[in-house]
Formats: C-alpha cells, sequence, structure tokens
C-alpha cells in the first residue's frame, strides 16, 4: 500500500478523479505504460538542445492543461527551460508556470532569478507575462519583490505590461493585506494612465482595493468619462459599477422635483409611446421638461459632469456584450432624470432574444424596474409574452413582469394571455399563473369579480395542483368582501370531499371558520366530516380543523359542543407537539372551568376578530436597494464584496474637485481655440461630438468637450472639459501666448474683404488685396506651426534656430496656399506671382546655410521667368528653408529599462552642423527616469567603418532624477548608411548603443530652377536614373500630401515646376555633394510615376523604396 501510494505521489497525483492509477510495475498493462511512456518522453523533449522540440514538449503540455489533464509532474523539466532564448518557448513555459506557481511554491521559487530578468526583457510580452507568474506565487517571502515588480511595471512603457501591473495589484493585496497603502500609490499613479488598455483593470484593481478612496477618482473621472467607448468590455463594465457608485456619492438626486418634471414632460405615457423622442438629444429634452416649470419656481440643474457621464454611456446600450447592456441600463435607472430612463427599456428588451441565463438576470432587474417605473416598459408589453420554449424560471419572471405592467387598459389582454397559459403542462407555471391572476384582481379592482369567476370555475378542473392554487387564491380574495360571496364559500366547501392538497384543505377550512356566519348550516357538516378523517390528516390541515371547530363552539354552540370536545380529544393525544400544544390551549379558552384565567371572557373577540385582508405583493418590491445586475440583487441577500449604492447627498459636493489644473501657457494656445477660428463652422458641432472618442486621450477629451455645450447650464463643463484635454498636449511655443490676440484681430479683418476682391479688379483693390495677403500667410503661418510644434512635442525639438526655420517654411507654403482659385485677369495674376517672390525675400533673412546662394541670383531672369509659369498652389523655398514641414522623427538610442532609469531618444535635426559641414547634426535627448541623478554623461569607445568621423557631444556633468537634457553631436557618415557605434557612459555604467541613419537624412536640400533642373537630369541618365511605378494611398492623392510626404522621408527642397502634375525635388547628399533628384509625376486615379536621378547608384536605390513605402502607406 504504501509503496503505490508513494509512487503515485511521486507523479504529482495522478490518481485524482479521471486519471488511471498507476500499478507497481510501469509496464503493467497497456494504457497505464502509454500515460507513463508519454510523459518520459515529454521530459526528453524538455531536456533536448533543439527549440522545436521543447516548443512541442511544450504545445502539449498546456493542451493536456486545457483539456484538464494533471501536468504538475511535469514543473521541475518545464521550469529548467524558463530562462530559454526562444521567446514562443518561454510564452508557454509561463503560461505553465502561471497554473501550477501556487502548487510548487519552492520549486517556483528557486526560479525567481530568472523571472526578475524577464521583467527586464525588451519584448513587452516576456515582461508581462514574467510578472503574471511572480503575482501567481503565493509566498508571502517574496512579497517585497512582487511590490517592486508592480512598480516598475506600473511605469513601463508597454500599457499591456501596466495592465498585467493592474491585474497583479489585487494578487499582492490578497496575499499580503499590510502593502494596502505602497499599493493605493501604485493605483492613483496608473489612474492616472491616458490608455484604453489600462484603465478597466486598474479600476478594477481600485474596488478590490481600496473601493472606499472616492478622491482618487475625482482628477480621473472626466477621461474615464471619455475613454469609456474604447474599453475593452469587461473593463467597461467595471468602469460603470464604479462610477454608478461615485455619481451617487457627488451628484444631487435628478428627481428631486419630480413632480415638476412630469408637469413639464406632459406625464410619462406620451414620452414613452413614441421612438422620435427617444432619438432627441437628452438636452432638448430636459429643456422641454423644464419650460412649463419655470415660471413656478427654479427647477433642478445637472451638473454638467453628471451630463456626461450619462451622454457617455449611451451609445454602450448598443453594446453586443450583454453585461455592458446591462450595466448601462443599472445606471441610468439609479442615476438619469426619470424623463430619459426610458432609453434603456429598448435595450433590454433586445437582449431577451439572447441565451436562457442572459434573460434570466435581464428579466430579474425588469421585474424590479417595472415596479417603480411601470411605463417605461408598456410599449413593449408584447416582448414579455411566453413561449413554450421558455425554461420554467423565464416563464415566472416573465409573468412577474406582466403582472407589474397591468392596469385598466391592458389587463383585458394580459387576462387572456393568462387563461392559455393554465392550460400549459408545466404545473408550476400553471400555479404562478394562478396567483398572478389573484395579484391583478387585487390591484385593479374592475376585474376583481371577472378573476374570481374564472378562478371558481378553475375548482372544476381535472388537475388537482390547479384547483388547490386555485382555492388559495380564492380564500385570499374572498377576504376582500366575504358577504358578497356566500355562495363561492359554499361551493367551496363541497370541494372538501375531492381536495388532498393539503395547503387547499386548510384554506376551505379557514374560509368556513372566518365566515360561519355567512354560511351556518353548511359549517358544523364540514366539521363532522373533518372530524372523522381527523387522524389521517395533514398537520396543517388538523390545525384548521382545531381552529374551525373552535370557532363553531363560540358561535353555534349548540350543534358542535360534543363534535368540539372530540376534536379536542383527538389532538390531545396527537404525535405533533404543535397539534397537542394547540389543542390544551384553546380548550382552556373556549370551555372556562374554576382553574381558567380571565382570558377566556375574550375568547370570541380573540378567534373572531376582524382580520386585514392580505396585500397581494410582488416579491421583487424593495429590492431596488442593491445596485442592479449586482449578484445580491439576483439572490436578494447582501452578497460577499458586495458595495452598497450610497444615498443621494443633501447638498450638492464641490465640482471643482473635477478640474484639472493646465499649465499657464497651454491654455490660450489650446488646439481647440485655434481650430475654432481657423474654421467657419463652430468647433462644437454635434457630429464632432458624437464621433467619440479615437486615438489619442487628447482626442477623445476634445470631442467630449465638443459635444458638452448642449445646453446653457452645462457651458462651465465644457470649459473646464477643454482645459482637461489641453493637459495632453505636451510642449507649445510660449510667444504663441502674447500673439494670439493679434491674429484674431487680423482673422476680423481677413473676412470681409476676400469676396470683394474676387468680384472688383480695380488697382485699389489689388493693393487692399495684396496687404491681406501678407497678414494672412504671417497668420496662418503661424497657427500652422503652432500646430506642427504641437506634434513635434514627442520628438522634443528644444533648440530655437530649428523652431524658427520651421516656421519660415511653413510661412512660404501657406502664403503660396492661401490664395483664392478663381483669378480675375491674367496679366494681373502674373504680376501677383512676382510681386509674392518679392515679397517672400522680403519677409524674413535667410538662415545661415553652408551654400548661401546670393539675393541676386534669386531674382535672375531664368527664375522671373520659371515663376511666371507657376500656378500659385506652388511654394518657392529658399536654401535657408530646408526644415521638412512636418514633425522630426524620433528613435530610441537606449530604452530606459535598458539603461537602468536613463532613456534616450535622438533624431536628425536636419540643421547644418557648424563645426563641419560634412557631417550629419543628430539631436539627442537624455532622459533621467530613475530616482537618483545622474553625472559626466559623455561618448567613449568609438568604433566607425572606415571613412566615417564623429564630432562627440560635449559632457553633461550632471542630469538630475526626473530631469531632461538634450545634446547635438555631429556624425559623418560617407553616404553611407552604417550604423556608428559607440559607448554612452554615465558615472557607474557603459551601454553599448548605435546610429544608423535612414538614406533620406545623408543629404541636404539644394535649391534649382526649373532649368537648372532638367539639365542635370539630362546628364544623370542611364544607370543613374531609376524609375518605379506606383500608386498612390488615397490620403495622398493631392500634392501638398505629395511633397510633405516626400520632404519627410528625404531632406530634400522643392523646386518649381511648370506642370501642376509634377512635383520635383533636389538636394545633394552631406559628404561628397553628389546630386539627387526626384521627380513624382501624377497620373488619373491614384497612378504615379516616381524618378530618382543620383550620381551614387546605392543611395538612388535605396531612396527609391524609402519614398515609395511613404507615398504608398
Amino acid at each position: 500500500m504504501s509503496a503505490s501510494s508513494a509512487f503515485n505521489d511521486e507523479k504529482g497525483g495522478s490518481s485524482s478523479v479521471g486519471e488511471p492509477e498507476y500499478g507497481h510495475d510501469p509496464a503493467s498493462g497497456g494504457i497505464f505504460s502509454s500515460d507513463y511512456k508519454r510523459h518520459d518522453d515529454l521530459k526528453e523533449m524538455l531536456d533536448s538542445n533543439k527549440d522545436s522540440l521543447k516548443l512541442e514538449a511544450m504545445k502539449r503540455i498546456v493542451a493536456m492543461i486545457a483539456r484538464g489533464k494533471n501536468a504538475s509532474d511535469l514543473f521541475p523539466a518545464v521550469v529548467k527551460n524558463v530562462a530559454c532564448k526562444n521567446i514562443e518557448v518561454k510564452k508557454l513555459v509561463y503560461v505553465y508556470l502561471v497554473r501550477y506557481a501556487e502548487e510548487q511554491q519552492d520549486l517556483a521559487l528557486l526560479s525567481i532569478s530568472t523571472f526578475q530578468r524577464g521583467l527586464k526583457d525588451p519584448n513587452q510580452l516576456i515582461r508581462a507575462s514574467a510578472l503574471r507568474v511572480l503575482s501567481s506565487i503565493r509566498v508571502t517571502i517574496i512579497v517585497p519583490i512582487m511590490m517592486l515588480a508592480i512598480k516598475e511595471a506600473a511605469s513601463d512603457m508597454s500599457p499591456y505590461v501596466r495592465k498585467t501591473a493592474a491585474h497583479a495589484i489585487p494578487k499582492l493585496y490578497s496575499l499580503d493585506p499590510e502593502q494596502k497603502d505602497q499599493l493605493i500609490e501604485v493605483i492613483e499613479k496608473l489612474l492616472a494612465d491616458k490608455t484604453t488598455l489600462v484603465a478597466g483593470s486598474v479600476v478594477m484593481a481600485f474596488e478590490e482595493v481600496c473601493p472606499e478612496r472616492i478622491d482618487l477618482i475625482h482628477k480621473n473621472y472626466r477621461k474615464l468619462c471619455n475613454l469609456l467607448i474604447d474599453v475593452e468590455e469587461w473593463g467597461q463594465v467595471v468602469i460603470i459599477n464604479m462610477l454608478t457608485r461615485y455619481a451617487r456619492t457627488q451628484f444631487l438626486n435628478p428627481n428631486i422635483n419630480e413632480s415638476l418634471l412630469e408637469e413639464g414632460s406632459g406625464g410619462d405615457k406620451t414620452f414613452y409611446g413614441s421612438d422620435e423622442d427617444e432619438d432627441e438629444d437628452e438636452e432638448e429634452k430636459e429643456k422641454k421638461a423644464e419650460t412649463p416649470a419655470m415660471a413656478k419656481r427654479k427647477p433642478y440643474v445637472m451638473d454638467p459632469d453628471h451630463r456626461l457621464l450619462l451622454r457617455n454611456t449611451k451609445p454602450l446600450l448598443q453594446s453586443r456584450n450583454a453585461a455592458v447592456v446591462m450595466a448601462v441600463a443599472q445606471l441610468y435607472f439609479h442615476l438619469a432624470p426619470k424623463a430619459e430612463v426610458g432609453v434603456i427599456a429598448k435595450a433590454l428588451v433586445r437582449l431577451l432574444r439572447s441565451h436562457s441565463e442572459v434573460q434570466y438576470v435581464v428579466l430579474q432587474n425588469v421585474a424590479t424596474m417595472t415596479i417603480k417605473r411601470r411605463g417605461m416598459f408598456e410599449p413593449y408589453l408584447k416582448s414579455f409574452y411566453i413561449r413554450s420554449t421558455d425554461p420554467t424560471q423565464i416563464k415566472v419572471l416573465k409573468l412577474e413582469v406582466l403582472t407589474n405592467l397591468a392596469n385598466e387598459t391592458n389587463i383585458s389582454t394580459i387576462l387572456r394571455e393568462f387563461q392559455t397559459y393554465i392550460k400549459s403542462m408545466d404545473k408550476d407555471f400553471v400555479a404562478a399563473t394562478i396567483q398572478a391572476i389573484g395579484r391583478c384582481a387585487t390591484n385593479i379592482g374592475e376585474v376583481r369579480d371577472t378573476c374570481l369567476n374564472g378562478l371558481v370555475q378553475l375548482l372544476s378542473n381535472r388537475d388537482e395542483l390547479v384547483v388547490a392554487e386555485s382555492v388559495v387564491v380564492i380564500k385570499k380574495l374572498l377576504q376582500m368582501q366575504p358577504e358578497k360571496h356566500s355562495d363561492i364559500i359554499k361551493h367551496m366547501a363541497k370541494l372538501t370531499d375531492n381536495i388532498q392538497v393539503p395547503m387547499a384543505r386548510a384554506s376551505i377550512l379557514w374560509l368556513i371558520g372566518e365566515y360561519c356566519e355567512h354560511v351556518p348550516k353548511i359549517a358544523p357538516d364540514v366539521l363532522r366530516k373533518m372530524a372523522k378523517s381527523f387522524t389521517n390528516e395533514e398537520d396543517i390541515v388538523k390545525l384548521q380543523i382545531i381552529n374551525l371547530a373552535a370557532k363553531l363552539y363560540l358561535t353555534n354552540s349548540k350543534q358542535t359542543k360534543l363534535l368540539t370536545q372530540y376534536v379536542l380529544n383527538l389532538a390531545k393525544y396527537d404525535q405533533n407537539y404543535d397539534i397537542r400544544d394547540r389543542a390544551r390551549f384553546i380548550r382552556q379558552l373556549i370551555v372556562p372551568t374554576e382553574k381558567s384565567g380571565a382570558l377566556s371572557k375574550y375568547a370570541k373577540k380573540l378567534f373572531l376578530a376582524l382580520k386585514p385582508a392580505p396585500v397581494l405583493e410582488s416579491p421583487f418590491k424593495d429590492r431596488d436597494h442593491f445596485q442592479l445586475g449586482s449578484l445580491s440583487h439576483l439572490l436578494n441577500a447582501k452578497a460577499g464584496g458586495y458595495q452598497e449604492l450610497p444615498d443621494w447627498p443633501e447638498a450638492a459636493p464641490d465640482p471643482s474637485v473635477r478640474n484639472v489644473e493646465v499649465p499657464e501657457w497651454t491654455k490660450c494656445s489650446s488646439r481647440e481655440k485655434r481650430k475654432e477660428k481657423k474654421v467657419e463652422k463652430p468647433f462644437y458641432s454635434d457630429s464632432e461630438g458624437e464621433s467619440g472618442p479615437t486615438e489619442s486621450a487628447d482626442s477623445e477629451s476634445e470631442s467630449a468637450s465638443g459635444s458638452e455645450s448642449g445646453s446653457g447650464s452645462e457651458e462651465s463643463g465644457s470649459g473646464s472639459e477643454s482645459e482637461e484635454s489641453e493637459e495632453g498636449s505636451e510642449s507649445e511655443e510660449e510667444e504663441e501666448d502674447e500673439d494670439e490676440k493679434d491674429k484674431k484681430k487680423k482673422k476680423k479683418e481677413l473676412k470681409k474683404p476676400v469676396q470683394e476682391s474676387e468680384s472688383e479688379q480695380s488697382s485699389e483693390e489689388e493693393e487692399r488685396k495684396h496687404e491681406r495677403k501678407s497678414k494672412q500667410r504671417k497668420s496662418d503661418s503661424e497657427s500652422e506651426s503652432d500646430e506642427e510644434e504641437d506634434s513635434e512635442s514627442e520628438s522634443s525639438q528644444s533648440e530655437s534656430e530649428e523652431s524658427e526655420s520651421e516656421t519660415e517654411v511653413k510661412k512660404k507654403k501657406k502664403a503660396a496656399e492661401s490664395k483664392p482659385p478663381s483669378k480675375p485677369v491674367k496679366k494681373e495674376s502674373k504680376k501677383e506671382k512676382k510681386e509674392m517672390s518679392l515679397l517672400d525675400l522680403d519677409d524674413f533673412e535667410p538662415a545661415p546655410s553652408p551654400q548661401v546662394t546670393p539675393v541676386n541670383t534669386f531674382l535672375s531672369n531664368s527664375l522671373v521667368t520659371d515663376l511666371e509659369g507657376l500656378s500659385l498652389s506652388d511654394a518657392v523655398l529658399s536654401p535657408a528653408a530646408i526644415a521638412p514641414s512636418s514633425a522630426l522623427k524620433s528613435y530610441e538610442l537606449l530604452h530606459r529599462i535598458t539603461g537602468e532609469g536613463l532613456s534616450v531618444e535622438y533624431c536628425f535635426s536636419r540643421q547644418p552642423f557648424s563645426p563641419d559641414a560634412n557631417m550629419v547634426a543628430v539631436q539627442m535627448q537624455f532622459t533621467n527616469n530613475a530616482t537618483s541623478d545622474t553625472k559626466n554623461l559623455h561618448m567613449e569607445d568609438v568604433k566607425l567603418q572606415s571613412g566615417m568621423r564623429v564630432k562627440e557631444f560635449p559632457e553633461i556633468e550632471l542630469l538630475p532624477a526626473g530631469e531632461t537634457a538634450t545634446a547635438v553631436m555631429g556624425i559623418d557618415f560617407c553616404d553611407s548608411t552604417q550604423a556608428a557605434n559607440f559607448q554612452l557612459c554615465t558615472h557607474t555604467r557603459k551601454f553599448f548603443v548605435s546610429i544608423q541613419p535612414p538614406v533620406g537624412e545623408l543629404m541636404r536640400p539644394v535649391f534649382l530652377t526649373e532649368n537648372e533642373f532638367k539639365k542635370e537630369q539630362g546628364q544623370l541618365m542611364g544607370m543613374n536614373e531609376i524609375t518605379e511605378k506606383l500608386t498612390l494611398d488615397v490620403k495622398c492623392r493631392n500634392e501638398h500630401a505629395i511633397v510633405q510626404r516626400v520632404t519627410t522621408a528625404a531632406n530634400l527642397s522643392r523646386v518649381p515646376c511648370g506642370s501642376d502634375k509634377e512635383c520635383r525635388f533636389a538636394g545633394r547628399t552631406v559628404t561628397s555633394g553628389s546630386l539627387v533628384l526626384v521627380t513624382v509625376a501624377t497620373k488619373e486615379e491614384g497612378a504615379a510615376q516616381l524618378t530618382v536621378n543620383c550620381e551614387k547608384m546605392v543611395i538612388g536605390t535605396m531612396l527609391v523604396k524609402d519614398i515609395l513605402l511613404a507615398l504608398t502607406q
């Protein structure tokens, strides 16, 4: 015995249910040996040196786990592979460890250092899996390690890893509740996260660890409302339930003036009756409800944040996930004004088409809602009719809803339905239907007699259960007006011979006893019959026989005295002590003796007192004190972990706690305001508001704030909304703040004369137009540069000279584009063009550049003739204006995890590198994410290909924690895309890094006229010319987009071109000065031809690939 049990233990408890038990000898019997061998086989595969075998083994093991088989005996063999280099194997090993780490804690602890290394892996999936395994090892000794890992993961670059950190928080909290304070700090940090991936998980952690800390939600409330639509479905459920509780503590009850709202909206029914009203905006409904009441007294005004929550959850009623729809429905039921709750009815009725489990939960909630808000579901009455295929529990719930919805207008149709239900084969359902008829009769006086007559007819039913249930219900109904219905009592007395169901017999006896004066002749005879069968009756019937005997003894003692004594004597020796006690008690009361006390005088009053009629109530009557949709509501009992729904506050708490502070400089230059001025139509339009959040948190909060301006009372909310969204947009130039007012004035001046200039062609008008042009050009270019810098904040451009030169390029481009399309006279348009080029030159000083061309060459005859052929949309570029119009792309040099807190990004600034014109300027940004200062940042051990040179950046002596520093270095790449390798050193560590340039950064712009371009192109034919056909991306079909994409891909300048079907670009390689010419010729339907002429064929080939990619993606 001991040997076999020891063997089974060694096999990891494989003798559990469903697993074959191993014999003493592994070879004894086919089943046993094959299973034993298979595990042996897997161990061999896991020990092999081939990744393919390991992967196959892990796949089979994970498949075993998925089928519910025990694979714990393979733990030592699997855990060895945790440090495997192959990512696919590693992922599966982590999946296995998450499953078994809790069972095999000692072995899992041995590999903990591997998990810690995994937390620093460059692959986000490995980092997340390592944290998941670590948090699955439930041993208190590693709590500090888990805590560190969670803190590290909470500030990880990858949102997926941050999400996993949020999942690990409740695990750690359940393991060691003393860590609560530290975990709350992490939760607070993660709540501020702007990604939708993290939002649901961190709110779940918040609910598990510190649901009482409402203060953590204040600052994130608006962000959560705006992100809600993009969060994954289960995250939406958690967030909606949490926000329901939050709103109950922070806002006033919207139905505080319920009567007032009802007067205004003209009652519920008109509103619920039509679908059109549902489609109206909530704000309009609110106004409608308020208007008539305004005169009487000031109505309730909804907090804009309350409205934001209702508006952002409403679209989720169309979710495919029933739990999300249910969550929104309960939110509206608990938080929305009465006039708006109706929108949830249609969504809940839609859920009744899904599985029976979903129907059961939905109907439970609908049954609760119909008690308070009956009007809401009345239009959908037919959706609650019962189908023969419905399970019993769903039939009973639908009956409940139909009974709640019954009123004078629809009772006839409901009763017709009930009549058919009584013929059902499902006995429980029939019993429930009869009770429902009874409830309808008590609630609606007009149909009481009809219901009673129907129930009396049921007394002749063949089915004993139907008759019994009818008797019980009739008994309750008769209590309301017994004097009218003595014939029914007589009819029921006759049934005592046939009905055997104890409850029904007891009900008949109670009725006869209670109203014995209405049937004085029948009552004693019923007692006689019952006395005969007393010993064979059920206890409940015996008690009623004793009661009947006592009541008849008190009212008709002549006929019943002996019968009563007989019954009491039988009861005195009954097996049930309740019956014995009752008999003794009643004998003392009704048969007075010397010993009996004063009570016997009051026997009649005690037995024949008037009893109030029972009120037939719905079992769902008081369930709405539980939050709808919760398990507690379903069970009608408080479940573990249930958070009570708070009561509405008497006075509104301070709404300013939800305002997010915005730095001063972003307030004036916010993107919304600029758009509002630039676009003629208002920014806050409905269409934009409803589009909902999309890519970034920034745009989400913008759209939310946009749609917020629905009603006057909400204006303040939209203001604070937009402020919050501005926090998302990062560094912008401070000058913009001052320029804002000037721009406004200029824009106003612009508006009037634009139309005039097109109709009138006088020279005076032309001059005015001219002045306007320069102003418009200026303001446009400034506002665009604002936007550009906004987007550039990520690539962290901080040098002033760069932003200047970029602004200048945009000035030129915008100046050209801003002219209205219609031209009055050809001559004048030519003259206009010439003047424009002059204006452009006077407008600014060209920035210093290695190949500055003297100004008179700009104005050479060839240039003027070239310009005459130009359409005004072409921009004339000087060599100064060399920076691309789009934001510069930044690349990661050192990740902050690899750099132990130090992260480095670099970008090619496209500025001349002043110490050496043959070098490419590389701008580097150092960020210290660590808690300690970094010192002596410098370069060492530079490894370059032959011919390449590097000019190192000056040493950064101190970089304080949390600070950022910028430096510029120069690299001569020798016109090749070979990487420059070097060591980045701090006072404690060295990091190997490399910078590899895209081919487009190896050149600098050069200014050519059209004739010069054609001449040079003619000399670079044959092998120096590469031509490719392509189909342009849909968004890249216009000239502006083509120019932008080409100049982003390569540092080239635009060359003037007479044809509007061609875009030309020119540049020289930085080191050798070899000419690079690019032509993009567009054709019909997005077809185009790309031609690159370059002295260096390798550079030409690579450049073609890059530009093709830019134009087709």
